[in-house]
């Protein structure tokens, strides 16, 4: 069946019928078939969303908060169907599909929540007398570009605050997961959303930067949001600075593990494993560099070695613990980095072993600023270890990346963690967990190349909505004029 676009509540081909195939990574099969769409459509999907503004802006809370409630029961009732469509387009484990259906209910819910939270101040005023106020706005017209890495989460979280403030969007779905996407459509529209609130976009990837450019520049579209890569963001950002939009850019990552002298090594290898090699590494957030202490480093490695050692890996069908990465093109990057470290004086001590897209956990000892790997997100289950002496070089060392957006610090003394963790330049950082975490309600993004802005809680409510200052004034007040 082929994934249709949904524009002002109607499912609809492309306007010129054109479709895209997106296969399998680990069978080759055909995975999905879906509209792709073109300016024309855009033009329609941007009518339909300004046309549905000015009466869904002024909805009450109780309504966007009972339809955001219902999208999030319809959604667990479709667990089966996300899961079959995520592992089909991305070779993610169920695993981890389930997973990203559970924390995307997680995200309507708390959106829904925020519907009552979204207030303003009294501010007082200069003149006496005077009720001075600011208010919170919604924005307008908001785009949505979600990736397909963590595509139910994702894509939920780009689209659930912006119309739990008033907004109307527009979500550009990934071209490697367009069926799973457009089921997080179909939870809205099923829950009675009204005609225009929602809509979605398929789209060819050779057509991408026609598809987006034309959205950010439509008049009508009055806010981005971007999850991808830092390259890609650079671009978005640019189109949306140009044509004077705001944006919010979540982007890349590079995050630091840093496993101090007095780390507890059970624990630090625990959050390595978990951060390193879940959905093979391909989340912002994944474990990329483990700094460790030299006078714990042997002990941490042997450890962390048969941890990783036993992971399966393979097909995701068959309940292993890490599944296909999202094309074979990334397993022959995997390769090419590694032959990069090892020619550099790098020690493969784990994994190293691939079919296709389909990858082992592997471990690369020794690394240094002179390997590629040091610097480019690996974005699969190939992972650093740099060996470090102290405190002060451990935190040189995760500092040494354009990066920042989430890191971890082990120690079991939590004023030196603290000041490790001060000291990190993220966005996000947690003291004796792993790198790769998300709640709904918290403030995430990242800084420097992984980004700005935030998602989550009031942090959201401040991305999505304008504030405007409002007074109510004596007619009779005097003016010097």
């Amino acid at each position: 069946m082929t994934v249709l676009l949904s524009i002002g509540g109607q499912d609809c081909p492309a306007q010129n019928n054109k479709l895209y195939t997106r296969f399998d990574p680990v069978t080759g099969d055909v995975a999905s078939v879906s509209a792709a769409a073109t300016e024309e459509d855009v033009n329609l999907a941007v009518q339909a969303a300004h046309k549905a503004f000015n009466e869904w802006s002024v909805s009450s809370p109780a309504v966007r908060r009972s339809l955001l409630n219902k999208a999030a029961d319809i959604m667990e009732s479709k667990l089966s169907l996300f899961v079959d469509a995520m592992m089909k387009e991305t070779g993610a484990t169920e695993v981890w599909a389930g997973f990203n259906v559970k924390l995307a209910l997680d995200v309507l819910r708390e959106s829904a929540s925020l519907t009552t939270q979204i207030g303003g101040e009294v501010i007082p005023s200069n003149k006496p007398g005077i009720l001075s106020l600011s208010v919170r706005k919604a924005k307008g017209v908001c785009l949505a570009i979600a990736p397909w890495n963590a595509p139910i989460i994702l894509g939920t979280r780009a689209i659930a605050m912006p119309i739990a403030c008033g907004n109307t969007v527009i979500l550009k779905s990934a071209e490697l997961c367009p069926q799973t996407q457009r089921l997080i459509i179909d939870c809205f529209l099923e829950a009675g959303f009204p005609k225009g609130v929602i809509n979605v976009l398929s789209n060819d990837p050779k057509d991408a930067a026609d598809v987006v450019k034309a959205l950010i520049e439509a008049p009508e579209v009055r806010h981005v949001n971007f999850t991808g890569s830092s390259p890609v963001g650079r671009i978005i950002g640019g189109l949306a600075g140009a044509n004077l939009k705001p944006a919010l850019l979540e982007l890349g990552g590079k995050a630091p593990l840093v496993v101090l002298s007095d780390a507890n090594i059970e624990g630090a290898v625990n959050a390595a494993i978990f951060g390193s090699f879940m959905n093979q590494g391909q989340i912002c957030m994944s474990t990329e560099r483990l700094i460790v202490d030299e006078k714990i480093a042997d002990e941490f490695i042997e450890k962390l070695v048969k941890r990783a050692a036993q992971l399966t890996w393979g097909n995701p069908r068959d309940k292993v613990a890490l599944g296909a990465l999202v094309n074979p093109e990334s397993g022959e990057k995997m390769h090419t980095l590694i032959n990069d470290a090892v020619a550099k004086g790098a020690t493969l001590v784990c994994g190293g072993e691939s079919d296709g897209a389909l990858f082992s956990p592997t471990l690369l000892d020794g690394v240094n600023e002179t390997m590629r790997i040091f610097n480019e997100e690996s974005f699969g289950p190939v992972k650093s270890i740099i060996r470090v002496n102290g405190d002060e070089e451990a935190i040189r060392i995760a500092n040494d990346t354009e990066y920042g957006l989430s890191a971890a610090v082990f120690s079991q003394d939590i004023n030196r963690a603290l000041a490790c963790a001060n000291a990190i330049e993220s966005g996000i950082c947690h003291i004796n967990g792993a790198t790769v975490s998300d709640e709904p309600q918290i403030p995430f993004g990242g800084v420097g190349d992984s980004g700005y802005g935030r998602f989550g809680g009031q942090a959201g409510i401040a991305e999505f909505t304008d504030v405007r200052w409002i007074t109510i004034e004596n007619p009779e007040q005097h003016y010097p004029l």
